[in-house]
């Protein structure tokens, strides 16, 4: 009975504790009202726009959890992004990460998602540093840049990347 009573009370510890930064938020808005009324709903604005843009990324990423929730079970993740997957968990973690669209942010719900049914932070890491990597935005590089430089910038961001999933496994120990 002790363990129902202490899983309650964490509970609700949990979620007074997600009320503080909304919380916060609010009074600096209300301290913004008061003494600057025309900048505060000028702040106002500005975040309703910041938060109109957010929800596409938001909605598209929730979707995938969705999708992924439906269709892939914690075995299916693991097998294809957990300690067995080698080769082929760190070249589906690299396409899956010069491909990815949006604010970065938008995809941090998404891996803990992975990361806790069994993906491994190595193969994490190397998606987060092949977002850096993206095909239609090459051309433009190479007529500002040009081709030796974009070809090279490219193929270090790439070997930056996997060492970085290296590391991240020794240090880690996936």
């Amino acid at each position: 009975m002790k363990a129902d009573g202490d899983r309650i009370s964490t509970l609700k510890n949990s979620g007074l504790r997600s009320l503080i930064f909304p919380g916060c938020v609010l009074v600096i808005y209300a301290i913004g009202f008061v003494s600057s009324p025309d900048r505060a709903a000028s702040a106002v604005d500005n975040s309703i726009g910041i938060l109109f843009n957010l929800m596409l990324p938001l909605g598209l990423v929730i979707a995938l959890m969705v999708l992924m929730n439906l269709l892939l079970e914690p075995a299916h993740i693991f097998r294809l992004l957990g300690r067995g997957s080698g080769n082929k968990g760190i070249l589906l973690s690299a396409t899956a990460g010069i491909i990815s669209m949006g604010p970065i942010y938008a995809w941090y719900p998404l891996l803990k998602e992975l990361r806790e049914k069994g993906a491994k932070n190595s193969l994490i890491a190397v998606f987060l540093g092949h977002r850096a990597v993206k095909p239609f935005l090459l051309p433009i590089m190479i007529s500002y840049f040009g081709g030796l430089y974009v070809v090279v910038l490219t193929l270090f961001t790439i070997a930056g990347s996997l060492a970085v999933g290296y590391l991240v496994n020794i240090l880690l120990k996936d």
